[in-house]
């Protein structure tokens, strides 16, 4: 059973050897991805440049289940607007916070502005530099992070 849900950020950070990739390659084995999350790793990776074959090879040689979107997600993926809105958190980050809510994982991500969520979900943000919102900026939610 997984442990982690990587965000697009921490799969990116991974396949491009970026800052944070060392802590993804270790939890690797109990991770988990969305397949929104998947779909967002591969529009940045063609958008950069990167053939859709590519994309697929590269992603393919790392050993990581990809779990569907299904109408469960999608409810709870679409409730999370209520708590992310201020923060401008993505349908794909929704997607992402969503999956790692009903497995009860940790979810993994380079989006620093993540931990100023006040969610029941356990984070793990993989790079300290990465930009956030000053305490003012932050959302109130029903209870606090793990």
């Amino acid at each position: 059973m997984s442990k982690y849900v990587l965000d697009a950020s921490a799969l990116l950070a991974l396949l491009n050897n970026e800052a944070g990739s060392q802590p993804v390659k270790e939890i690797l084995p109990e991770s988990v991805i969305g397949a929104v999350n998947l779909c967002e790793t591969v529009t940045k990776l063609t958008s950069r440049g990167m053939s859709v074959d590519d994309a697929r090879t590269s992603i393919g040689l790392i050993t990581l289940e990809i779990i569907p979107f299904d109408t469960e997600l999608a409810y709870k993926a679409g409730a999370l607007i209520v708590d992310t809105k201020k923060l401008g958190v993505s349908l794909g980050d929704r997607a992402c916070l969503a999956l790692g809510l009903a497995r009860k994982n940790t979810v993994v991500t380079a989006e620093k502005l993540w931990s100023k969520l006040k969610l029941d979900v356990s984070l793990e943000v993989i790079r300290e530099n990465a930009p956030t919102l000053p305490d003012s900026e932050t959302q109130s939610g029903s209870s606090p992070r793990n």
